[in-house]
């Protein structure tokens, strides 16, 4: 019996830290989550651009209730399957069991679900942009860009002094957003490394998010974006953040209860001198087109 215990003992045990493990990295944070969840989540189980755990975090949730468990059987072999035949022969155990499989079984259409979400809106035609050729006559705004005066990844306060010399695309984005963000950001990154042989330009994406993408938390969502040296992802308090959404014309519109933020597709290109000359919702060769305008 105390053997059969303690086998129950640690399945049961395994089972719990799997729930929470699998639920640390999937469940959607709220909006008012504490920081060191989302730090705790990035480095155990890493980040696609849709949001899902990369490969060695999907390989750590598949992998550690397997082995917990093959140590289970081998420390306690016969006495696991007594333990669970002595369970199942009673009613209340029967129903316990019961209880459990469909616990397990609704885990598993969750993470189903929240899979397969995230691939649907990764792939949604809202999000694909129509990148035809850029006529000569496209708007150009020609004012001067405000101010920014955020922190970036490195600690640094990002200033328009410090982009003057070299042409700069400033994006919009959320460090929580798996739809139009991870794209409109690769896109601003693709642009930079296309225009690289012709000019040097900068990147900066402006966060949306201040309740959540704190400065700590920069250097992880630069690295969620692959953003290089020559890119920036800045943040600040909210008052700086929401000073710097407005001056510049950015519209947003924050869900209180998600946390999640709405906003258009918006890069503006700017000149060497800090001059908003562009705006667009285009692709990456129409981003590219507008910066050789722009010139170095």
């Amino acid at each position: 019996m105390p053997r059969e215990t303690q086998a129950l003992t640690a399945l049961a045990f395994i089972l719990v830290v799997t729930a929470t493990w699998w639920a640390l990295a999937l469940w959607p944070l709220p909006a008012d989550a504490p920081e060191w969840i989302a730090a705790v989540r990035y480095t155990c189980f890493g980040a696609l651009d849709n949001g899902l755990p990369h490969g060695g975090g999907w390989l750590l949730l598949v992998a550690q209730p397997i082995s917990m468990a093959a140590v289970v059987l081998v420390l306690w072999g016969r006495s696991t399957w007594d333990g669970l035949a002595r369970v199942a022969a009673a009613p209340l155990g029967r129903i316990g069991l019961a209880l459990t499989t469909l616990a397990v079984a609704g885990g598993l259409m969750a993470t189903t679900a929240r899979v397969a979400t995230a691939a649907r809106l990764a792939s949604l035609s809202l999000f694909e942009v129509d990148d035809g050729a850029t006529p000569d006559t496209y708007p150009r705004l020609d004012r001067p860009a405000p101010e920014l005066g955020l922190v970036d990844q490195f600690g640094a306060t990002v200033s328009l002094a410090s982009l003057a010399g070299r042409p700069a695309l400033v994006t919009y984005a959320f460090g929580h957003c798996v739809t139009v963000c991870p794209i409109v950001v690769r896109d601003v990154l693709e642009a930079q490394h296309r225009l690289a042989g012709a000019m040097n330009v900068t990147v900066v994406v402006v966060s949306l998010d201040p309740w959540r993408d704190l400065p700590s938390r920069l250097p992880a969502i630069a690295e969620q974006w692959h953003l290089g040296q020559r890119a920036h992802a800045l943040s600040g308090d909210r008052d700086a953040v929401h000073r710097v959404l407005r001056e510049w014309g950015v519209p947003w519109e924050r869900d209180p209860a998600s946390g999640d933020i709405t906003h258009p597709r918006l890069v503006h290109v700017l000149d060497a001198e800090g001059t908003i000359v562009y705006a667009t919702s285009g692709g990456v060769q129409q981003i590219v087109t507008l910066a050789t305008r722009v010139g170095p």
